[in-house]
């Protein structure tokens, strides 16, 4: 565990906030190369990425305090705190896609083409994420058994970030065989929510609410029925299109 990667003089470089500028970064010019085959604008690539950067940041925020009220409350300038993490996934994915739709509609684009061509890479900023939650020392996993090679704990973000590379993967060769618009995204959605689903069980830091579930696995499984259902809309009418042509 390694919070803070450096120090100079009396400023801390945080491992995490590094971690989560390497992972923007890395997004950011890979989509920038990748827009144009989307039809996609690269110089509005780069406006939509700080936007749903900044969203993303502050709806995670949100929702970590909310579920983390009652520690807030005593402190409440604790919330203005990043340097130790404290984000809720879901919290900045609602609020990024939130954002999304008010760009779209205000610069007039395809918001499906948007999510297509980003998903991908929302898997590799994560992976990057995780790792920053790995020096951080936050998301950590269930005690592990006794000798285990990484420590006395599963180390959950390793794992998460192992995963989030294959799925980086599978969506980026998947993006080149892309049928209709929205597939990729809602692509991401069930391969994501199925892997958060799944660490939860391993996570030691999240409670059980309902079900012995976290909120995690309760909003997972929630994202999974959405994106099922819409994958399966669009893809019936891809497919009476398709029908449609060949008559």
């Amino acid at each position: 565990m390694h919070p803070i990667l450096l120090k100079l003089g009396p400023l801390n470089i945080y491992s995490y906030g590094v971690m989560v500028a390497v992972g923007f970064s890395t997004v950011a010019f890979l989509v920038y190369r990748r827009a144009s085959k989307f039809g996609v604008n690269r110089d509005m690539v780069i406006d939509y990425l700080i936007l749903v950067l900044v969203s993303g940041v502050i709806g995670a925020r949100i929702l970590y305090v909310f579920l983390n009220f009652g520690y807030y409350k005593a402190d409440p300038i604790e919330i203005l705190n990043l340097s130790k993490g404290g984000l809720v996934w879901y919290g900045g994915f609602i609020a990024a896609i939130l954002a999304s739709v008010w760009f779209a509609n205000k610069r007039r684009v395809d918001l499906w083409s948007i999510a297509d061509l980003l998903a991908p890479y929302i898997a590799l900023g994560q992976a990057f994420g995780r790792i920053g939650c790995y020096l951080n020392g936050c998301c950590y996993g269930i005690p592990a058994p006794e000798n285990f090679i990484f420590g006395r704990t599963h180390p959950t973000q390793i794992y998460s970030s192992i995963l989030l590379v294959i799925i980086f993967v599978v969506l980026l060769k998947w993006q080149n065989a892309r049928r209709f618009r929205g597939e990729i995204f809602m692509g991401y959605c069930i391969l994501y929510s199925c892997k958060r689903f799944l660490i939860e069980f391993m996570r030691g830091d999240n409670p059980r609410i309902f079900l012995g579930l976290t909120v995690s696995q309760l909003v997972s499984a929630a994202v999974l029925i959405a994106a099922l259902c819409i994958f399966k809309i669009k893809a019936d009418e891809w497919k009476r299109k398709v029908s449609a042509g060949s008559k």
